[in-house]
């Protein structure tokens, strides 16, 4: 992993100032805005070579020879682990009650926080809750069908049953699916449903050694769906086309890609799994996201994990680009989040 770069107290202030600055209007970040600005005692000339400085070590990039600077992803990064969740504003605090009046359950309070966070911050607001048990895999049953047909018997840690018909392209035999079925209630029962599918998805893609002609089989059954069941979670998802209202650098196929991903519900889950890992009330921000999605890479996304009345856990994000107010967006969440923590089951 490589060395986060240090910086001294006069280079993070002055980046602290380009970011903002940046963020406010976004345009090139000129020398003399920083000097004054700042009101700094540094000269413009002075600030300049800090700045050239900055660009060497990633910090910032000169889009013209004539332009200011501009924060780079490692510019958003430092300067989002410097930021702190302060109160949020009396305005805001009144809207966020207006927002959830009437609400008096954690399932009407998910619903409306998807809209609070949008109405809030302008970007696209997210809200997911499932009950915990729900998300566990016990096992997986698989019959065969006649016309190709398999029914698919996905038993969830509730015991709940979720039972789905896939048609495959080509047959297999009832032996091949007590095979397929031993594999993975051998390698998968008690996984998350969510880490059981990337990990899958992981093994699919290597397709190795003595494991290669039951992947092959096991592949057939995975792009047909078989694990594309419902688990009763509330997802919610509002404010998507603000991200067509910003210079993302992108074709307009990408943003349509991008627009589809966010209609998807298990890869919003996912992506909600993998970023919000940290203990529940803890605010995470994660910059750029082309990890999680090649059309994600200049996002961010804000978030918490709350831990709810009667077991559901609450996830609660608000996802933008790069340069958003990350101050205000991280009150947000996190009062949000209060605000479902407080909440009945």
């Amino acid at each position: 992993m490589l060395r986060e770069t240090v910086l001294t107290a006069r280079k993070a202030g002055i980046l602290r100032a380009i970011v903002r600055e940046f963020i406010e209007t976004g345009e090139p970040v000129a020398s003399m805005t920083v000097s004054r600005r700042r009101g700094s005692a540094l000269s413009a000339a002075s600030i300049r070579n800090v700045m050239a400085e900055l660009c060497e070590e990633g910090f910032l990039s000169q889009p013209h020879t004539s332009a200011g600077r501009v924060p780079t992803e490692k510019a958003f990064r430092a300067f989002a682990r410097d930021v702190t969740v302060r109160r949020p504003s009396a305005a805001d605090v009144e809207r966020m009650r207006d927002g959830f009046r009437g609400v008096r359950s954690v399932e009407d309070g998910v619903g409306r926080s998807s809209h609070v966070l949008t109405e809030l911050t302008h970007n696209v607001g997210i809200a997911a809750a499932i009950p915990p048990s729900a998300r566990v895999l016990d096992r997986v049953e698989l019959i065969p069908l006649a016309g190709r047909r398999v029914l698919a018997i996905v038993v969830t840690g509730n015991r709940t049953v979720h039972n789905r018909v896939v048609t495959l392209d080509e047959e297999l035999s009832a032996d091949e699916l007590n095979s397929i079925r031993n594999y993975f209630n051998y390698h998968f029962s008690g996984w998350v449903l969510s880490e059981a599918r990337e990990e899958l998805e992981r093994r699919l893609r290597l397709q190795g050694a003595w494991y290669d002609a039951l992947l092959k089989r096991l592949s057939l059954l995975y792009n047909g769906g078989f694990l594309d069941i419902e688990l009763d979670p509330e997802v919610h998802l509002e404010g998507a086309a603000y991200l067509v209202d910003v210079d993302l650098h992108m074709t307009r196929e990408s943003m349509r890609e991008l627009l589809r991903a966010l209609e998807e519900k298990r890869r919003i889950l996912q992506i909600l799994d993998s970023l919000l890992e940290s203990p529940a009330g803890a605010v995470c921000v994660h910059v750029g996201l082309g990890d999680v999605h090649p059309t994600m890479k200049e996002l961010s996304l804000i978030g918490v994990t709350v831990a709810t009345a009667g077991g559901l856990t609450a996830k609660v994000a608000v996802l933008g680009p790069m340069r958003m107010h990350y101050e205000k967006v991280m009150s947000v969440v996190a009062n949000v989040g209060r605000t479902l923590e407080a909440l009945p089951s």
